[in-house]
């Protein structure tokens, strides 16, 4: 049973990321000017009863005023994929804490929305292929864990769906940022 839903899951996940892929190549995504805040606490109610489940927390910082023009159920699923490896790979008791906030850049002013987890890391040689469909840093933990290895692939093509670009920081036993930017 357990092998049949998780090829449900990786069939669902390659079907959103072929969606978001064709959509993207076609400029099709709608966007719509909304407030971050909104898209941020949808994507922790999604996680939350995992996060509860898992005894982590999940803590929000980003300002009312804050909007962008985006595809909201997109950049909505971006989050929550990477709040839910935040929640995977953090022991109970930690917080993954989700930010948001206007980058300091020269030209185009632009948004950083973060996800930090205080988790097991990820080793520097896997950074440079993390994003890639199916690759998993650590096999045998992956399987463990469950998740079809296409997540991260997900968050990329979204980021970059809306002309963005997605960035990690990591450090073995600290933990792990994944960052979103994105025009504002």
């Amino acid at each position: 049973l357990r092998q049949s839903e998780q090829l449900e899951e990786i069939i669902d996940d390659l079907l959103a990321l072929s969606r978001i892929e064709r959509e993207a190549n076609d400029a099709q995504i709608d966007l719509e000017q909304i407030p971050l805040k909104s898209i941020l606490e949808e994507a922790a109610d999604r996680c939350r009863p995992k996060a509860e489940e898992s005894d982590v927390a999940i803590v929000i910082d980003c300002p009312e005023n804050l909007e962008l023009e985006v595809n909201p159920t997109l950049l909505e699923q971006a989050v929550v994929n990477l709040l839910h490896n935040g929640i995977t790979y953090s022991e109970a008791g930690q917080e993954v804490v989700l930010t948001a906030g206007m980058l300091e850049t020269v030209g185009t002013p632009k948004v950083r929305i973060s996800v930090e987890d205080n988790g097991i890391g990820i080793a520097k040689e896997h950074l440079p292929r993390l994003f890639e469909r199916f690759y998993r840093s650590d096999r045998a933990r992956s399987r463990k864990e469950g998740g079809t290895g296409l997540g991260l692939a997900i968050v990329k093509h979204i980021v970059q769906a809306h002309g963005g670009s997605v960035e990690v920081e990591s450090t073995v036993g600290k933990g792990s940022t994944f960052h979103i930017i994105l025009d504002s």
